[in-house]
């Protein structure tokens, strides 16, 4: 029995970083939590990433799921290149073309230091053994109740550290990397969630690279 193929289909999604674009394909495109490449050098696991950052214009590439989210410099407008991109995506999936080297991942899952992004850890930055209680529920609020909200913008929050005068530590990926309204969501939205369901435990949420 034949099954039909279905047609890969891309479509462009604005993000509240007026420098990103968020480009989603009606498949999932890898089944690893996230990888965020900041320039051409990082990018050596993603086939797809590497292609991207020859086009002059890519800055950064985020991908996550089904979707692809793609800062550029200021050069250009997203009106003169969305198109490009959208069906550059569109064709490279299309072909059948790998977005992970297989080979990379699995090694990379393997080992406990890692210098290029990390695969497989949804919201937390450091080893799960190495959390503690409060630790912990820090990062159970962000996976229930922040992430889903931040991968709707293209982007993701990754949970840093937690420190004595209640600091929490936050690391900001695609869209919400260097986006103007990052310190909104971070004071109105996470640390008030935080406050609210850790009444006297937070005092302040920052951003590593807010």
């Amino acid at each position: 029995m034949e099954t039909t193929k279905v047609p890969v289909s891309i479509y462009a999604e604005s993000t509240p970083n007026p420098g990103v674009m968020k480009f989603v394909a009606n498949r999932m495109l890898i089944e690893t939590d996230s990888v965020e490449f900041k320039n051409i050098e990082e990018a050596k696991i993603s086939p797809l990433a590497t292609k991207l950052f020859h086009f002059p214009f890519v800055k950064e590439v985020f991908i996550s799921g089904n979707y692809v989210s793609v800062a550029k410099f200021d050069v250009i407008d997203w009106e003169e290149i969305t198109l490009e991109i959208r069906e550059f995506i569109r064709e490279y999936i299309a072909e059948g073309n790998p977005i992970l080297t297989e080979v990379v991942v699995k090694e990379k899952t393997t080992r406990d230091e890692i210098s290029l992004p990390e695969i497989g850890k949804p919201t937390v930055s450091v080893k799960p053994e190495e959390l503690g209680e409060i630790e912990q529920r820090i990062v159970d609020i962000l996976e229930e109740y922040i992430r889903p909200a931040v991968e709707q913008d293209g982007g993701n929050i990754k949970f840093k550290s937690y420190n004595d005068e209640g600091v929490v530590t936050v690391i900001l990926q695609g869209a919400c990397s260097g986006c103007p309204s990052s310190t909104l969501t971070l004071k109105q939205g996470i640390e008030t969630l935080l406050q609210k369901m850790l009444p006297t435990l937070i005092k302040e949420v920052v951003a590593e690279n807010g």
